[in-house]
């Protein structure tokens, strides 16, 4: 995955999941979500919602804020073994039914943009080691003790994710981090359930080689592909991750049944249409396009995973009648629909 630009960072394209935890976690130490949420423009009532859209920086914040409070050094393991895959949606789904831990391995990576990355993740493969490593996006933008956090919520929450889909007899052997070694070390391994180094030049957790073949608990290959093709239209090809366009394309996922129109979304966006088509403009797209690209998405989605007709599709994506439908998908795909369902059998 190509590491979060300084755009991404600031986009609001993801669900409140992970701040909520956090929110949770700390609120059996005292800490209220009010403080938790300080300088985030959130309220308890938003994180609460799953038509809420946050960022990773929010995010970031909100963890400063923890930090601020001086909630108790091991909430970021706290938090990230609440973080079910159950948690992330289409993603997770997806990632527990992979076909073996290594097809597993690969996804989570590649459809990593889906799960409020505040790092970038990736995994190789060794003579007797699966080693994932945790690289550092936005060190530039929070304190130290930020820093280590996020690193050691990452840790427990792949910990966490393996446990999820294999077992938890599928337990790390080694855990590498890139910081002093701190005073609470033991604590680490107690979360972690595997010895843990510190002092390297690196933030990485070993897992044996033989689980690369392991199946998950749950692996389905047919589930599978049809929740790989929902994350691929969350990703939208690749509008969800920068740019004003991304953040229409999101607006426009929210109501599949009637899409706002280019006023509505700039109300939404807090800008003047004419500011919004001149934003979107910079970005070599118009909110036509978007529009374009948000039904194709649907329509693939209904017709490779629904028996919904031709003509029922055609209305759900706002169109008259599916003649016209059936010309614009031939537009959008090279393909007619009943092309793509009988590619999908």
């Amino acid at each position: 995955m190509p590491a979060p630009n300084q755009v991404f960072l600031n986009q609001k394209i993801f669900a409140p999941y992970k701040i909520a935890t956090l929110v949770e976690a700390v609120a059996e130490q005292g800490i209220t979500a009010e403080v938790v949420l300080q300088g985030t423009q959130l309220d308890v009532s938003q994180i609460s919602d799953p038509n809420t859209l946050t960022s990773i920086h929010q995010y970031i914040e909100a963890c400063e804020n923890v930090i601020r409070a001086s909630a108790d050094s091991s909430t970021a393991f706290q938090v990230g073994s609440r973080m079910h895959l159950s948690a992330y949606g289409m993603y997770g789904y997806a990632l527990m039914c992979s076909s073996t831990l290594r097809d597993f391995f690969d996804f989570g990576v590649k459809y990593h943009v889906l799960a409020t990355p505040t790092l970038t993740i990736s995994w190789r493969e060794e003579a007797d080691a699966a080693i994932w490593e945790f690289t550092e996006v936005y060190s530039h933008l929070m304190s130290p003790k930020a820093r280590q956090f996020l690193l050691r919520q990452q840790m427990a929450q792949h910990v966490t994710h393996l446990n999820d889909a294999a077992g938890p007899e599928c337990r790390p052997i080694k855990a590498l981090f890139a910081f002093p070694t701190p005073s609470d070390s033991a604590r680490y391994e107690r979360f972690l359930g595997c010895e843990c180094e510190f002092g390297h030049q690196v933030t990485e957790l070993h897992y044996p080689h033989k689980i690369l073949a392991q199946a998950p608990q749950l692996a389905n290959r047919l589930t599978r592909t049809v929740l790989q093709e929902t994350c691929d239209r969350l990703i939208g090809k690749a509008k969800t991750s920068s740019g004003f366009a991304g953040e229409v394309y999101q607006l426009m996922m929210l109501t599949p049944n009637q899409f706002p129109t280019m006023e509505q979304v700039a109300q939404q966006m807090r800008l003047t249409t004419r500011t919004l088509r001149r934003k979107l403009d910079a970005e070599g797209t118009d909110f036509g396009a978007i529009l374009d690209d948000v039904r194709s998405s649907l329509a693939l989605e209904y017709l490779q995973t629904t028996k919904m007709s031709t003509e029922d599709i055609a209305a759900k994506i706002g169109f008259s009648d599916s003649t016209n439908f059936r010309r614009a998908f031939k537009r959008w795909t090279g393909k007619t629909p009943r092309q793509v369902r009988e590619e999908s059998k």
